[in-house]
């Protein structure tokens, strides 16, 4: 009987954290947008929850893989745990140059594995502008030599994430790169 009343518990506690890992995620991605939205009324970056240490700068769409995803400010461990983010020392969104996004393999960018050539990517500014781009190379590359340049000659639009998809530990060596130029 010990065992049973153990096992339940277990088994509600399991269930319990799964809960509460949505409902976090469901509130958080409700308060991403509403920061955004307020951002885009305002031209004001604003945090999402009064303790965020980042913001949403851009939206990114991506019409064939049906996606529609908030870049966030940074790219910390912190920040990728809520959405894909900007890397700071790289390119402004939409800007010259080259900016760089990185997001989780398995959430935010589970779908660039089915990026293809000639896909299009959209980046959504705060202004309401929007810059387009697409997809003329994909490959696997190892963190340790990866070399992302930061001036390019045509606007660019680096998506990275780590490789391969479907591996069963985290944060190995290869990263899958993505880059799209302005359309």
């Amino acid at each position: 009987m010990v065992l049973l009343g153990t096992l339940a518990l277990c088994g509600l506690l399991a269930f319990g954290n799964g809960a509460w890992l949505y409902g976090k995620a469901v509130l958080g991605q409700w308060l991403l947008h509403r920061a955004w939205s307020h951002t885009r009324a305002t031209g004001i970056p604003a945090k999402p929850w009064p303790w965020a240490d980042t913001y949403p700068v851009a939206r990114l769409l991506v019409p064939a893989a049906d996606e529609d995803e908030l870049v966030l400010a940074g790219a910390s461990g912190r920040t990728l745990a809520w959405g894909p983010g900007h890397l700071d020392d790289s390119a402004p969104l939409g800007a010259p140059g080259n900016a760089v996004v990185s997001a989780h393999r398995d959430t935010h960018f589970r779908f660039v594995r089915n990026l293809a050539e000639g896909d299009d990517v959209i980046v959504e500014l705060a202004d309401g502008a929007r810059r387009h781009y697409r997809v003329r190379d994909r490959y696997v590359a190892d963190v340790r030599t990866l070399k992302l340049p930061r001036t390019t000659l045509v606007p660019t639009l680096t998506l990275v994430t780590c490789y391969p998809f479907d591996a069963l530990l985290p944060g190995g060596p290869l990263r899958y790169v993505v880059v799209a130029e302005a359309a």
